[in-house]
């Protein structure tokens, strides 16, 4: 009898284990999502120009989706807009390292003074979860400015 409630609480276990995995899993961008995010605010800094930024600095628009938000620096590092904390805008992000010592926005801005689109791979704070993740950001030029958003995972 014992041995019977054991195995169904270890199986009760397993299941809550499963969904909860499951769960955790939904509320996760895909790179695919991140990299069409980025292409959409780098077309919408193309029609509107700079009044794009207010959008992209919207935490209830369309540009903050589960873990992904939009980023857009110049070729300084200089912040323009950032979906995820709004304190960021005017800073320079130029000599910030990841989580390993990476100069990753370093990474990220020759990207931008090549005239050229990319993924930038780092480890970084998810703002979900607050743990420190693998992250690749697709970063896009555009107008001089890197839009950029990534997604957290392997």
């Amino acid at each position: 009898m014992l041995n019977a409630q054991r195995r169904f609480a270890l199986l009760a276990a397993a299941a809550c284990l499963s969904v909860s995995l499951s769960a955790v899993g939904a509320d996760r961008a895909t790179k695919d999502e991140a990299k069409a995010m980025a292409v959409k605010a780098a077309a919408l800094f193309k029609e509107k120009g700079p009044g794009a930024f207010a959008v992209l600095n919207d935490k209830k628009g369309p540009f903050v989706d589960r873990d992904l938000y939009v980023a857009v620096l110049d070729v300084q590092g200089n912040v323009l807009a950032h979906g995820a904390n709004e304190k960021l805008v005017g800073k320079s992000l130029a000599q910030l390292k990841d989580a390993d010592g990476k100069l990753f926005v370093q990474e990220m801005m020759g990207l931008v003074k090549d005239n050229k689109a990319g993924w930038v791979d780092y480890r970084w704070v998810n703002p979900v979860n607050k743990e420190i993740e693998a992250k690749s950001s697709y970063v896009i030029s555009q107008g001089g400015y890197g839009f950029m958003v990534g997604a957290y995972g392997k």
